[in-house]
């Protein structure tokens, strides 16, 4: 039987063959056949998920509380210090300079992250600014949020940091980055459909082994993964939902 494995939709293009790497060190490492299935965008992501097809996600926080929550899955392992944190982003010519800049009626090019937005909205707390006092523009990328701030499409953008690091460094150059989150307990997780959980200690070895040859962990710093993965506790995922319901609050 084959194993269909989903990627959450928000890493950089260039993690793209790395993430094929991966899983045919998977692959091997379980000795059983897993098809990589490396959703486009959120919505395509979620019909994959509806349509019953996925048995491990590498998913981000947000969408994993649900899934753990709702679904049942089952936390297999995270990555070992590696966090979700967000950067909100101005053109480097733009009067906008730091977030008491920021007014009510400006406009937000942002993805279809949710994540990335939540934690905006409470960084935007600090300066009494709302959802619904600012113009959200959805882009398909973070690339393209990049792009059109340098093109003045928007007022600010909003971007996962380590979408933000990889751009170019002339691009970086054309941006004035105001405010980089530091909440350093939201992270992506690997999960497990509950029909499998028969696997779940095999895959648990297999992630967690993945750092312990030279050629895994080339193929984890390629992904940005540098110290490989952990078993994730249940006491982690906890934690891990209880912050993420808090940020929704």
């Amino acid at each position: 039987m084959t194993i269909n494995f989903l990627i959450a939709p928000d890493f950089p293009p260039e993690f793209y063959a790395g993430w094929h790497f991966l899983n045919t060190s998977l692959q091997r490492l379980i000795d059983a056949p897993v098809h990589l299935f490396m959703a486009s965008n959120a919505e395509e992501e979620q019909q994959e998920i509806d349509n019953d097809n996925v048995d491990i996600i590498y998913a981000n926080p947000f969408n994993a509380s649900k899934l753990i929550r709702d679904l049942g899955y089952l936390p297999v392992v995270r990555p070992v210090n590696r966090f979700d944190e967000m950067i909100i982003a101005s053109a480097a010519e733009s009067e906008i300079k730091s977030l008491k800049d920021i007014k009510p009626g400006m406009s937000v090019l942002c993805t279809e992250n949710y994540d990335v937005k939540l934690i905006a909205l409470r960084l935007l707390e600090a300066v009494d600014i709302e959802e619904k006092d600012l113009t959200w523009v959805k882009s398909e990328s973070f690339s393209a949020v990049a792009r059109r701030l340098i093109q003045h499409e928007g007022d600010i953008g909003l971007f996962m940091s380590s979408a933000y690091h990889k751009l170019t460094s002339i691009t970086r150059s054309r941006l004035n980055l105001m405010i980089e989150s530091k909440i350093n307990d939201l992270y992506h997780v690997v999960l497990l459909h509950p029909r499998n959980s028969g696997m779940l200690e095999t895959l648990q070895n297999a992630f967690s082994s993945m750092n312990k040859t030279v050629s895994g962990e080339m193929m984890l710093e390629d992904l940005g993964l540098h110290d490989g993965f952990d078993v994730l506790k249940q006491e982690e995922i906890e934690l891990l939902i209880d912050l993420i319901e808090t940020l929704r609050d």
